[in-house]
């Protein structure tokens, strides 16, 4: 890792450095690279000693469940060039920097490490659709380049610096997913990122209860452009109606993409195939060529233009796009398409939100045969979170889904959205074949008198409520 010493790391994170084990700081450790000093440099930088390499240095950070402290004296066993730590250790036998916040200590550190690297990082936030979006990105981008990208769900104020951290020298681009809920922490996330691309999905009805509207979503996830390079590139949804108002910055260049013409980057021809995807044509400036898009769902054609600019601004062909394209891979629990023995299962049980919701619906309304939608309780919604629910019940019933299922404590209005009530009551929940149980345990008990052979199923909720174990279910 390029200038990453013990004692450059120290002096990134404002640390003190200390060495009892021999009165003297010893920075050369086996399996580690030197730099131009003679200092070695660090192999890794880890939290989780079970991912300690020799050379590596070990950030100690405090959670709720494990204190990394305890596993400091493991260190001088597994070849560590150091450890970062709040607490001085009583038994080390290796370097050590003492700060005030090891999860600060982190940020700093691969800020600093972030300086200095060379290759383009792409960034991308956005309500709904951000990891869908970062896999298309990359499998674009990965017909010309070495890439990088953020994995499972390591997009936030500690999960981005370790994605920064994992960079080395044989990637020739990075693909980070910025994830937020609150004012401030996009800003922070962009110091360390320090994107060259910046990719703005769409501005949905996310994290209402501290962002308070759409408006306060807007200008959190426009943090993103306070640290980016000033002569990159921004490329949104031209679709979007708040992200209409986005703006170049500096010498910036501003692409929209999206179903409308008048964007930069859009769509024609697009032809619906189910759950088997999707084919259009992309128009990107003076390129013009047709894709397969192998994943379902119309927000898949939104993903494929914003990874076809992306691809465009690092200079690759239409040719390497279409491939790129076509050959992305569904991530599990996010719309993911499984055909098992019984059924035809869409797992987007990772997180929900109305927008990602009423999406999932979407996709789910194209499958041929039975469509059974099984959701659950969305989270952080605020003062709203009532009719928002229900909203996604009425919204489903509308979409011609055949049986919907509501499971939590908030998908009681759900349930009565989707059943009509105030306008044709429990006899038409019954006729539509709408559900209702308190728990995920109790659904599951009835869940298999309720379902039929050759049924398309959706599975969605917000991550708390373990729909992961419905699909685990499905599965067997």
């Amino acid at each position: 890792m390029k200038n990453m010493t013990i004692r450059n790391i120290a002096r990134a994170c404002k640390g003190v450095l200390c060495d009892k084990s021999n009165g003297k700081v010893n920075a050369v450790v086996a399996g580690s690279t030197e730099s131009e000093t003679g200092e070695a440099e660090a192999s890794c930088v880890v939290i989780d000693s079970r991912q300690m390499i020799p050379g590596g240095v070990f950030i100690a950070t405090v959670g709720e469940r494990v204190d990394g402290h305890s596993f400091i004296s493991q260190m001088a066993d597994k070849g560590a060039l150091g450890v970062v730590c709040e607490k001085e250790p009583e038994d080390c036998g290796v370097p050590y920097i003492l700060v005030k916040d090891s999860f600060q200590a982190l940020k700093d550190i691969a800020e600093f490490y972030r300086q200095q690297l060379t290759i383009p990082i792409v960034g991308i936030t956005g309500s709904v659709g951000k990891t869908s979006t970062k896999e298309m990105i990359a499998s674009v981008l990965g017909e010309g380049f070495e890439v990088l990208k953020t994995e499972g769900n390591f997009n936030n104020e500690v999960g981005l610096p370790l994605t920064v951290l994992r960079i080395r020298q044989e990637h020739q681009v990075a693909v980070v997913e910025m994830g937020i809920s609150d004012f401030g922490e996009m800003h922070r996330l962009s110091k360390i990122a320090k994107p060259d691309i910046c990719v703005m999905t769409n501005i949905g009805q996310c994290h209402l209860e501290n962002l308070g509207t759409r408006e306060g979503i807007l200008k959190a996830k426009s943090e993103i452009f306070d640290y980016m390079n000033p002569k990159g590139s921004i490329i949104v949804n031209g679709d979007d109606d708040m992200l209409q108002r986005v703006t170049t910055k500096a010498e910036s260049k501003l692409i929209r993409f999206g179903m409308n013409p008048t964007n930069e980057g859009y769509a024609s021809d697009v032809m619906n195939k189910g759950l088997l995807g999707s084919e259009a044509t992309i128009h990107m400036g003076l390129e013009v060529f047709p894709v397969e898009i192998p994943l379902p769902g119309a927000h898949m054609v939104y993903n494929a233009l914003a990874a076809a600019a992306v691809g465009k601004c690092l200079g690759l062909t239409k040719e390497q796009i279409r491939a790129g394209i076509a050959g992305v891979q569904s991530v599990g629990g996010r719309s993911n398409v499984m055909a098992l023995e019984k059924y035809t299962v869409i797992d987007d049980c990772y997180n929900a939100n109305p927008v990602s919701m009423k999406a999932a619906v979407d996709l789910l309304a194209t499958a041929l045969g039975r469509k059974v939608a099984v959701l659950g309780d969305m989270f952080e919604l605020g003062d709203t979170e009532c009719e928002l629910h229900r909203e996604v019940g009425e919204y489903a019933a509308e979409k011609g889904i055949d049986v919907i299922i509501c499971t939590g404590t908030l998908s009681k209005h759900m349930y009565e959205g989707a059943a009509g009530f105030g306008r044709e009551g429990l006899q038409a929940a019954q006729k539509k074949e709408v559900y209702y149980f308190e728990t995920r345990d109790e659904m599951l008990k009835e869940l298999s008198s309720i379902l039929k052979r050759g049924d398309n199923i959706l599975v969605k909720a917000s991550h708390g409520m373990h729909f992961e174990q419905v699909v685990e279910y499905l599965s067997k």
